[in-house]
């Protein structure tokens, strides 16, 4: 059956666009703010609640885990309800649960909100992709996605700065005072600019049957299982890497935190550039080609990055860190594209 006119969603276009593009690019960042901005603390967290380093670490842990779990559950579920409900429930969780954090009296606690607060914002992240996807398909996505990164690039760049700022005023709780802040700004914005993308029309009517039965097909999918495979990787070594850089290149390297945030802002950068790159080059090759390129080249830089750790080459490790970042910069927008159009072409009847 062909798409009316009452199936479909016209993308926005003049400042309604990008206003849409900032505020879809700061629900993806809100994975890497609630990462970056409480890194500064770690110390002053251990010390303030007696912890191992390993306890208060723990908590990034369960971040993590509760993001991926928030992502899996509703990504269906916004098919059902529709886009603006879920992520609007939330960043209102995400902010109540950030003020919770602010009052946490043990890591134990901690690191439990923190899962809960990790779900909450993979509802936003999730939606976020499901938007473009309803609105754009192809290079068109593509590009989509490339514009996202600018805005989810930023967050790095900034996020550890505004942390130490919050230190120099208040303790580690005033943190996540500044992001349930945030989240509520955020939860503003989404009511008053996110469009409704997904008519009734076009919504899932079966709940978890219909979950059950499209995971079936896309497990047994090859080429989708590739390209999910493939984004999965690239977003692990990028997490691997907001995780552990600060402990490689302070503790390992010797560097001071001045310096540290210097670096970790050129490598954000890397990504940002190669990303808008991405969206130039989509003009000239398909996504499948740039991703191939792209994933081919982040093994030649990842592997060569190995060897200067194991040479405790401080100077190789910096500069291949830099060109590490770039390649995930065109891995990104092109392994979601190339998912969702694999759904799509699943999907259809």
């Amino acid at each position: 059956m062909s798409e009316t006119a009452v199936d479909t969603v016209a993308p926005p276009r003049g400042k309604a666009a990008v206003a849409l593009v900032a505020l879809l690019g700061t629900l993806t960042a809100i994975g890497p703010l609630s990462i970056d901005m409480y890194l500064p603390a770690f110390p002053q967290i251990a010390d303030d609640l007696g912890a191992a380093p390993s306890e208060v670490q723990l908590s990034l842990t369960t971040l993590l885990v509760g993001m991926a779990v928030g992502q899996l559950v509703t990504g269906p579920l916004s098919d059902r309800l529709g886009r603006r409900t879920p992520v609007i429930v939330g960043m209102v969780a995400y902010a109540l649960l950030s003020l919770l954090c602010a009052f946490a009296p043990s890591t134990g606690t901690l690191a439990a909100i923190r899962f809960a607060q990790g779900f909450a914002g993979g509802m936003g992240t999730v939606v976020a992709r499901a938007v473009v996807g309803d609105l754009f398909t192809g290079r068109a996505a593509a590009k989509y996605f490339s514009r996202l990164a600018l805005v989810f690039g930023v967050a790095p760049v900034l996020a550890p700065s505004l942390g130490s700022a919050v230190l120099t005023v208040t303790d580690w709780r005033g943190i996540f005072v500044v992001l349930a802040a945030v989240a509520t700004l955020i939860a503003v914005a989404v009511i008053r600019i996110l469009p409704e993308t997904l008519p009734p029309s076009r919504r899932s009517t079966r709940g978890l049957a219909d979950v059950a039965d499209t995971t079936r097909v896309l497990a047994a999918d090859r080429i989708f299982i590739g390209y999910a495979v493939s984004g999965g990787l690239a977003m692990a070594g990028l997490f691997a890497y907001l995780s552990g850089s600060s402990f490689v290149l302070q503790d390992v390297f010797g560097l001071s935190t001045a310096v540290y945030g210097i670096l970790f802002g050129v490598n954000a950068v890397a990504l940002v550039a190669a990303s808008q790159l991405n969206g130039r080059l989509l003009d000239r090759f398909t996504p499948r080609h740039l991703l191939i390129t792209s994933l081919a080249a982040g093994a030649v830089v990842g592997a060569t990055l190995l060897g200067m750790a194991f040479l405790s080459s401080m100077i190789g490790v910096v500069a291949l860190l830099f060109w590490y970042l770039a390649t995930l910069g065109m891995v990104n927008p092109n392994s979601a594209t190339l998912s969702l159009l694999t759904v799509l072409t699943l999907a259809r009847p």
